[in-house]
């Protein structure tokens, strides 16, 4: 490396952070603790992310458990908690939400020291209330909870189990199975990215900035992020330990209908766009999802004609990575491998990004464009473009 560049890393390092010291301290988060989708068919949906997922049964909560309105089955693999829920009344919010949104992210659900202390900054800042502090409790221990409303129907529940030795949560049974196919390596929630109106990417960047005591990462425009035909503009959000990242997207003036804005039309509102989640070894992972039926976006062979070039030696085989459709980048501290499944539900809603860092911060920004184009070469596909 030439003395240029080691300023220029020491120059990045000293400024990413500067940005991680500028989130304020007063709501200290340790990592997410899980997160809920709620699904027209959470048993079905459970054997679908054991299969083409590699999670492993964790818990189970429902009727068998006293459970009279609900049924919720959590998948682990690593750090990464999934818990599926479908409603057993029509008349129920759970039910309302599947109405509107189909299949999606309700709860994000963060896991902290002191939730009663967690629940009364964020409050006492702006935050509109979900629920009260709770003390839930079994055998095992017990759990504290509060939530607090985010963008759209998507909630932030905190989570104090400090004093629970249990398998989940209370009112959860252990969950054993027979069939647990074996891991496809994913390890931890990278990050979770939220789309939002027109007009609105501020507001939540302020909500996140004022009210969690985040910063601001990095902001991309609509000339960042853009082709032809369509753009968006992102705001990503970290909280000072960088465990929790939540960049937020809003469509941006374009020829023709953004993804953010076919996302909007069809869950119905704002809501959590994809979960990108992390791998140590991507070119696993991915040969193992793909072989298990798992659809990805399809990446142009003319990416690869100059991605060598632009991201320099990396230590994976190029050829391996066309064959597989993954994506590289670089940034001033190293390099990340991307890739991004194709919607998990028929709604063209959310969908999964698997990311491997190899000392890299950053988002993949020079993926972008052949990113964008992938993705319309689906909405013209669906008509929706």
């Amino acid at each position: 490396m030439t003395t240029h560049n080691l300023k220029s890393v020491t120059n990045y390092n000293y400024g990413i952070e500067k940005i991680f010291d500028k989130a304020q301290d007063f709501l200290p988060i340790n990592g997410t603790d899980y997160v809920e989708l709620y699904v027209g068919n959470a048993k079905q949906a459970a054997h679908y992310y054991k299969t083409a997922f590699g999670f492993q049964s964790l818990a189970y909560a429902g009727l068998e458990t006293g459970v009279r309105d609900r049924v919720s089955y959590v998948l682990v693999q690593d750090k990464i908690r999934l818990v599926l829920t479908t409603p057993l009344v029509n008349d129920s919010p759970i039910s309302d939400h599947i109405k509107k949104h189909g299949d999606g992210v309700k709860v994000i659900a963060l896991w902290v020291d002191d939730a009663r202390e967690a629940f009364k900054a964020t409050t006492e800042r702006g935050a509109e209330v979900y629920f009260e502090p709770m003390v839930e409790s079994d055998a095992t221990g017990e759990v504290v909870k509060a939530g607090i409303r985010t963008y759209g129907d998507t909630v932030h529940i905190f989570v104090e189990r400090k004093n629970y030795n249990g398998v989940f949560l209370p009112g959860y049974e252990a969950w054993t199975s027979e069939y647990n196919p074996g891991s496809c390596g994913l390890k931890y929630i990278d990050h979770m990215v939220g789309n939002v109106e027109l007009g609105s990417m501020n507001k939540w960047a302020d909500f996140y900035a004022n009210v969690m005591g985040f910063a601001n990462l990095v902001t991309f425009d609509d000339k960042d992020i853009s082709t032809q035909y369509t753009a968006l503009m992102s705001k990503v959000m970290t909280n000072g330990n960088g465990r929790i990242k939540f960049p937020i997207n809003e469509p941006a003036i374009g020829l023709k209908k953004s993804q953010v804005e076919e996302y909007l039309d069809f869950y119905g509102g704002p809501g959590c766009q994809h979960i990108a989640v992390a791998t140590d070894d991507i070119v696993f992972t991915i040969s193992e999802m793909r072989k298990r039926g798992v659809e990805f976006l399809y990446v142009p062979g003319k990416y690869y004609d100059t991605v060598g070039e632009r991201v320099g030696e990396i230590a994976e085989d190029m050829a391996t990575l066309k064959s597989l459709g993954i994506m590289v980048d670089r940034d001033e501290e190293g390099y990340l491998l991307q890739i991004f499944t194709k919607p998990v539900e028929d709604r063209p809603t959310l969908f999964f990004e698997i990311i491997q860092r190899k000392g890299a911060r950053s988002f993949g920004k020079g993926n972008f464009q052949a990113l964008f184009e992938s993705i319309e070469a689906e909405q013209e596909r669906r008509g929706t473009l």
